[in-house]
């Protein structure tokens, strides 16, 4: 892996140089500090700048990590804003940092947009956009937004991706890449998860933010299920005209639920409001499974009628069936301070497993739950539930799967929205009949009679299958080929503490054959001489001299670092 990292850290060698010094400039000196054996082998020990900041002595290190990564740019703020998402990954006031992340940039010129346009389209845009707003709407780190009309006058908005968005992306990721493989070297006892593994994650996910095809998609399979809801509204995908760097789509004209002052003068009701955004989140999340990630307050308008319409459909996560069961248990285990069932869910859920010390997670979680015994439900908030709950997970240093965290996530966010149009709003009340309905749903006879199905299919496989295998089994193991492989797991720096201790080791053995073999050279006083000495054991005593000091400073140096 590290002889396929260095070509590519060597091509974007600037932006490299760049993320150091603002890490530096942070006050991040021993992320670089402890990189730097890393990087000067790499780059040379100038390309490590010296610089010191004041900043660790007066900020508090999550507002430093916010700021560093706010000055990093489009990529950076991409992934903080989606780890912010991740409070069981992330300490709570580093999640609660990284929610105050904003991706509002300068706008591009329109001349840049509307080449993109005529690009995508390959033809005159105005032969099919008679009207093109040259000021956005909005303007992003992937995307700028620019109102139009059609030619029939219907009113739309054009989604077009920033030219060197991509790009941009692509070098940061594979830095942050070459960093992540470095942070696990030097920080493994003190992260709670792969940094690699996260990164992957994030390509994952910016990588299908930026096809903006699948973003079309996903509003189109949102207006489908939601077709004959009257309190909410999706608008219209034109997949005629959109490619994955062109999303066009309906123009909607409303409030923002955020605008709370707007909202009271235009005579909606607020409490309403509340209500539909939350319960819209309850029902992607537990009736169909398919969810906007992120509805957070912004990502959502108010139309007359107190109509919810989202916007954003880029980030969006989906939930089987059987995940959405097992998480309507772990939030009707919560509400309803039913241990077993909260530990039950976990296990189906995959979170705990045979390492994980039970007995003492169900007796932190008792804890936890108690502490709201005398806490009437209508007076109970989820995001202090769950935050609690997402220490403990920390604590266990275990990991919940990506889009059940999203969803928890999510509904979270629906909670805040609510709250924040109607503070005395009861989410708990709301949730409930969606966990009714997973109840009655587990038991319908109809999916009762199809799971017995599936598993005497299974169980007809298993049969057919099992003689095979077994034959394979038995005939490798009697030819000699049957092999077990193991795998180890953050051993690397035990095996490169074993290499320094066999490179010593030999290095100590060569000088002791030098010392000795010298000795009786000298003894044997062989020819030619050097001040009276035989030279071969002058040069032999001098080499194990120059050898011994250098063994001496390297073990110095290892145990100072």
């Amino acid at each position: 892996m590290e002889f396929t990292i260095i070509p590519r850290t060597w091509r974007h060698l600037r932006r490299y140089n760049q993320v150091i010094r603002i890490l530096l400039k942070y006050g991040f000196d021993d992320v670089v500090d402890a990189a730097s054996k890393d990087l000067i082998l790499r780059f040379g020990e100038k390309f490590i700048p010296r610089l010191k900041s004041d900043k660790k002595a007066s900020q508090p290190s999550a507002q430093r990590l916010r700021n560093a990564i706010e000055e990093l740019g489009p990529t950076f703020i991409k992934i903080g804003q989606i780890l912010s998402m991740r409070p069981d990954i992330i300490p709570p006031e580093i999640a609660y940092e990284f929610q105050k992340l904003q991706d509002d940039v300068a706008p591009i010129p329109f001349e840049e947009i509307e080449k993109v346009i005529r690009d995508e389209l390959k033809s005159d845009p105005y032969k099919i956009f008679p009207e093109i707003n040259k000021e956005p709407l909005a303007a992003a780190s992937i995307a700028q937004v620019h109102r139009a009309k059609l030619k029939e006058g219907k009113d739309i908005v054009l989604k077009v991706q920033r030219p060197s968005a991509r790009a941009i992306i692509d070098v940061d990721i594979e830095i942050l890449s070459d960093l992540a493989r470095i942070l696990n070297k030097y920080f493994q006892e003190k992260l709670n998860q792969d940094p690699a593994a996260i990164l992957d994650e994030f390509d994952k996910s910016i990588h299908r933010e930026l096809d903006f095809i699948q973003e079309g998609k996903n509003i189109s399979r949102f207006k489908r299920y939601f077709a004959d809801d009257p309190t909410v509204f999706f608008p219209s995908y034109y997949s005629e005209y959109s490619t994955s760097n062109l999303l066009v789509m309906d123009y909607v004209d409303g409030i923002k639920a955020s605008n709370i002052d707007v909202i009271e003068k235009a005579g909606l009701d607020r409490k309403e409001i509340a209500k539909r955004g939350t319960c819209l989140s309850f029902k992607q999340i537990f009736e169909f499974g398919f969810f906007h990630a992120d509805p957070h307050s912004g990502n959502m308008m108010v139309l007359p009628g107190n109509v919810i319409a989202p916007l954003d459909f880029g980030m969006v996560g989906q939930i089987d069936e059987v995940t959405i069961d097992h998480l309507g248990d772990l939030i009707a285990g919560g509400i309803r301070k039913d241990i077993r069932r909260i530990v039950r869910a976990l296990e189906h859920l995959g979170i705990i497993d045979d390492t994980v010390n039970v007995n003492a997670l169900k007796a932190d979680i008792t804890k936890m739950i108690y502490d709201y015994y005398g806490v009437p439900l209508k007076e109970l908030q989820l995001n202090i539930l769950m935050n609690e709950f997402y220490e403990i997970i920390q604590s266990y240093r275990l990991t919940l799967p990506v889009h059940l965290s999203l969803a928890l996530k999510a509904l979270l966010t629906a909670e805040g929205l609510g709250r924040l149009l109607y503070p005395e709003f009861d989410a708990v009340s709301e949730l409930r009949p969606y966990l009714g309905k997973i109840i009655m749903r587990r038991y319908d006879p109809t999916r009762k009679f199809k799971e017995g199905l599936i598993l005497i299919d299974d169980l007809a496989l298993l049969a057919e299958e099992l003689p095979k295998k077994t034959r394979i089994i038995i005939n490798k193991a009697a030819s000699g080929k049957f092999a077990i492989q193991f795998e180890h797991r953050n051993l690397e720096h035990l095996v490169d503490e074993l290499g320094k201790s066999s490179n010593r080791l030999s290095a100590a053995l060569i000088i002791s054959a030098l010392i000795i073999g010298s000795s009786f050279v000298i003894q044997a006083a062989i020819a030619p001489k050097l001040f009276g000495y035989p030279l071969i054991g002058v040069v032999g005593f001098l080499l194990a001299s120059i050898l011994g000091l250098k063994l001496i400073w390297d073990m110095f140096r290892n145990r100072k670092s």
